[in-house]
């Protein structure tokens, strides 16, 4: 370049270095020019010869910046001895002279052929890659699995289905009452996890018992990616030595309202409902912080009466008032009677259950409704007096419903539509899913020791061995060596050995490995998630891994072995939920074989006492219990003197028990609600979504397009095995754009069944937060906007230009609305050349990166001076093009959107007229979206989001 070229107030930048933001030349001496760059304090001299230099020049239309922040849109340029001078309006349209020398220093060059002029250019890996995510980003957020594609579980149809219904409305409100082992914590998590992913929630506050505070973090943390955390009276006394004297004269002087909020530092926060309760800081804290989503856990325990609810209830309905979002979570919604159901219901929606009088009178109208369901679904004609009662309940719309091809189906149908619960109650039963194995009891009756004979009796003889040292009980205590001799026999089967104490699985463990020589590997709570996550992965190892996992009651909670077929109940817990928790770590649907459940007892002991009503009161080790807690309090004191050694007290509460057992459950199965059952797993819907998510998972998509990221973003990748891989920063790392990579690394899966099998590999799918953070990154950063490429072709002559131009529909807009899912982001790809002709159906995309080599950067940065008239020429061709397009985008997109809300708002309307429980503010929400839809997208405009300038070789 010629001396001329530079002139004292020109605005460049150095592509060798852009970190140092727009320079501004201060002196042009001979063959050296200097720059000053007042965003990093910095001036620099170059040889004009080969200054790695840019001008900039920012064309009609483009924002600029003045160094006293103020942002205008450029209007008109003028050059005035060489210093432009721009022509811009202000927000309010007002004109101004803006000469370059006063722009700002940090100025951003969003638009792609600025960065190219920049010198902000990238190679064709990462202009592909930026392509690449449109294309991917457009599929997902359009899928009708999206939300549910992230989460380590299996594909079950009842917990697929309610986390689609439920999660996918505005402010969900509803109890989740699956029986004991459906999983009502993954439905949980799904939905959270969906509310999450798609921005419709962002302060979520889980509230459990004290003794689920650790499931439900590792449940969370594993399973859905989300990472809570736990507000605790530890968490309060660490503030308090963290509040300095200022703090502390602060809160003095002014009160308690200046001090910190912990509820309000975390955006998902779990939390024990007894320290709410007991903490009256705590209490006045959560209930100052806004929620979008609330979780209640073991809601059943919430005690009410009409004139005295409990100190919890009082707490969790006030919650409930001030958050939008509320899930109850129980497995037993009406087996404490129908005013505990009610209460639950009143925390959903107190509008509509405001009368428990008025509730029990409409409960009672939905027997015959159930009855006539129930026959409708497996006779055949429609019985009379049953075709009656249909006509009372759907009136002329009966006729219509009889035409559609399955009439008893549409019928259903409109009835669930109509049903008073079923729209805030979901309960499937073990009966109506099926597909859970047969569960054998194998007792074993020993001998007690005389070690024991001080503790035979009351609860300390549930655990004996308790208050002795490891080494005395492990000598003489016969289950020890019978747990010895049955694990090898069982050899090499999976055997999970579960006992109430982490001592006693400590003391277990540390015998079978050392002196037993059995691979056994120890599960506890004094261990931290690492190492539980490495027990786990070495119990699950089929060829050189553990043959026992030896757990404490711990091990009941959160982890599923499904894999393994024998349960050892080295004890027996006091509490018939946590006997089912503990087989319900094998007794999962998906389990291929027969529990076998072995029970070692000391004859004479609490132990049998404890197994003898288990087994002949419960029946709890070969069926899953759900009345067990109600029989319990209905014959504590019973239970408590046969625990004490009363031989006539056993006989009394097996006797009580059994009765009270058959009593419950009968109630139980005579209170189904086929409607609600139906309503809860439709399962034609649910195989639909499944078989989406795994289509999605079928190929090997997520793993190439994160190869190809981590290719680009320096993350090194070594193969771990067929379906896994381990990442490593590498030296080109850039930790910016790849979210929660370790420094040393970290093994991930790409297959759901290696993820289910070993906990300690991370999953990766669409919407692990590492992906979806790399996706992000992409498309808001300018990585891939510009690249520069050379083509060899005998059709083309050398020195010709090809654009290849990526637009997207911009449509500013609250990311709540979910616009994305009408509107395409996968970008609309145009190729032109000089004259201004469309080529991108002869020269596609894969062809073109098969035949696009890479320049050298120094040539490049030679080469893009020279053309920028050209390329400002290209990039007008492409506008010119891309701009009919854009009408028809947004009229597809209105007419998606109009397709999704207007069907939904007017069957709301109508149902709402019979189904009180359809609320007001849920049709709001609806017609709100579709407003402020329509006018969103009647703001839409084609933004240009990337430009690779193909130069013929």
């Amino acid at each position: 370049m010629e001396t001329s070229d530079f002139v004292i107030g020109q605005r460049w930048v150095s592509h060798s270095d852009t970190g140092l933001g727009l320079g501004i030349v201060t002196e042009v001496s001979g063959r050296r020019v200097t720059l000053g760059f007042p965003a990093a304090d910095e001036e620099r001299t170059y040889a004009i010869d080969n200054a790695p230099l840019s001008r900039i020049v920012f064309q009609v239309g483009e924002e600029i910046e003045t160094f006293d922040g103020n942002t205008y849109t450029v209007r008109d340029v003028d050059d005035i001895g060489g210093v432009l001078m721009y022509h811009a309006a202000d927000a309010d349209g007002g004109l101004h002279d803006i000469s370059e020398v006063k722009l700002s220093g940090t100025l951003n060059f969003s638009a792609p052929h600025q960065r190219l002029f920049a010198g902000q250019f990238d190679r064709n890996g990462a202009f592909r890659l930026r392509y690449a995510t449109f294309q991917h980003l457009d599929r997902l957020r359009g899928s009708r699995a999206q939300g549910l594609i992230g989460a380590r579980t299996q594909h079950l149809p009842h917990q697929i289905y309610i986390a689609h219904e439920v999660a996918r409305r505005h402010a969900p409100r509803v109890l989740l009452a699956d029986e004991v082992g459906l999983g009502k914590t993954i439905e949980a998590g799904l939905i959270l996890h969906y509310q999450l992913h798609t921005g419709r929630a962002r302060r979520v506050l889980v509230v459990v018992p004290d003794s689920l505070i650790h499931q439900w973090l590792v449940e969370m943390l594993r399973r859905f990616n989300l990472r809570f955390s736990i507000i605790d009276q530890a968490r309060y006394d660490a503030l308090k030595e963290d509040e300095d004297d200022i703090d502390a004269l602060v809160n003095h002087i002014f009160g308690d309202e200046y001090s910190e909020n912990p509820f309000e530092s975390e955006q998902l926060v779990l939390c024990s409902l007894d320290f709410l309760t007991r903490h009256p800081g705590a209490r006045e804290h959560v209930l100052a912080a806004p929620w979008d989503l609330m979780v209640v856990d073991e809601a059943h325990h919430l005690a009410w009466e009409p004139e005295s609810p409990s100190p919890e209830y009082a707490l969790v309905e006030a919650l409930a008032e001030r958050t939008r979002g509320l899930l109850l979570l129980t497995a037993t919604p009406e087996q404490v009677g129908m005013a505990s159901h009610f209460a639950r219901l009143r925390l959903l929606d107190p509008a509509r259950f405001h009368d428990l009088d008025a509730f029990r009178q409409e409960e009672a109208q939905y027997e015959a409704l159930n009855a006539v369901v129930r026959r409708l679904l497996v006779e055949e004609p429609v019985r009379a007096e049953d075709r009656e009662a249909l006509r009372d309940w759907l009136g002329d719309e009966l006729d219509a419903l009889e035409q559609e091809a399955d009439p008893r189906r549409a019928i259903v149908d409109a009835l669930l539509d109509r049903h008073g619960t079923g729209r805030v109650l979901f309960r499937n039963t073990r009966a109506a899913i099926q597909g859970f194995p047969e569960r054998r009891a194998r007792p074993v009756p020993l001998p007690c020791p005389p070690l024991y004979d001080g503790c035979r009796t009351g609860l300390p003889g549930l655990s004996p061995e308790q208050d002795l040292e490891p080494e005395q009980w492990l000598a003489e205590d016969p289950r020890v060596a019978w747990l010895e001799r049955t694990l090898k026999q069982l050899r090499p089967a999976k055997v999970v050995v579960i006992c109430a104490h982490a001592s006693t699985a400590m003391a277990l463990e540390h015998y079978l490995q050392l002196r037993a020589g059995i691979r056994s590997a120890a599960f506890h709570e004094h261990l931290n998630l690492v190492e539980r996550d490495r027990a786990a992965a070495y119990f699950a190892d089929h060829e050189q891994g553990a043959q026992a996992l030896i757990c404490s009651e711990i091990g009941s909670e959160g982890r599923n072995f499904q894999f393994a077929h024998h349960l050892v109940l080295f004890d027996l817990p006091e509490n018939p939920d946590l006997l089912e928790q503990r087989i319900g770590r094998l007794d999962r649907i998906g389990q291929t074989e027969t529990i076998q459940i072995h029970i070692p007892y000391l004859e004479g002991t609490s132990q049998e006492v404890q197994y003898r009503w288990f087994q002949d009161g419960l029946g709890a080790f070969e069926e899953s219990c759900a009345v067990g807690v109600a029989v319990m309090a209905a014959v504590r004191e019973t239970w408590q003197q046969a625990l004490a050694g009363d031989t006539g007290a056993l006989a009394s509460l097996i006797e009580a028990s059994a009765h009270e057992t058959r009593r419950l459950k009968a109630m139980l199965q005579n209170g189904r609600d086929a409607l609600i059952e139906l309503n809860s797993c439709r399962r034609e819907v649910a195989d639909g979504l499944i078989a989406t998510i795994e289509e999605e998972e079928a190929g090997a998509r997520v793993r190439d397009y994160m190869l190809q990221a981590f290719d680009i973003l320096g993350v090194d990748v070594e193969e771990h095995g067929d379906h896994s891989d381990v990442l490593r920063p590498g030296e080109q790392y850039q930790a910016g754009h790849v979210e929660g990579l370790p420094d040393d690394g970290l093994t991930v899966t790409w297959s759901r069944t290696e993820a289910l099998e070993r906990e300690d590999l991370a999953f990766m799918s669409w919407e692990h937060p590492m992906v979806t953070g790399v996706m992000d990154s992409v498309t808001s950063s300018g990585l891939g906007k510009a690249a520069l490429a050379s083509l060899s072709v005998k059709a083309l002559p050398p020195g010709t230009l090809l654009l290849e131009a990526l637009f997207t529909v911009h449509c500013p807009a609250p990311e709540s609305l979910q616009l994305t899912r009408y509107l395409p982001v996968s970008p609309l790809r145009l190729v032109v050349d000089m004259q201004g002709k469309e080529l991108s159906k002869a020269l596609p995309h894969e062809r073109l990166n098969e035949l696009c080599a890479n320049i050298r950067r120094r040539t490049a940065q030679a080469i893009v001076p020279k053309i920028r008239p050209q390329v400002d020429t290209l990039v007008g061709h492409a506008e010119r093009l891309a701009a009919p397009h854009l009408e028809p985008l947004k009229a597809q997109a209105l007419a998606r959107v109009e397709a999704m809300f207007l069907p939904e708002i007017r069957r709301l309307e109508a149902l709402r007229q019979v189904n009180p429980a359809i609320r007001e503010s849920e049709i709001d929400f609806f017609r709100d979206q579709l407003a402020a839809a329509r006018e969103a997208i009647g703001h839409a405009s084609l933004a240009l989001e990337g430009i690779r300038v193909i130069v013929t070789a």
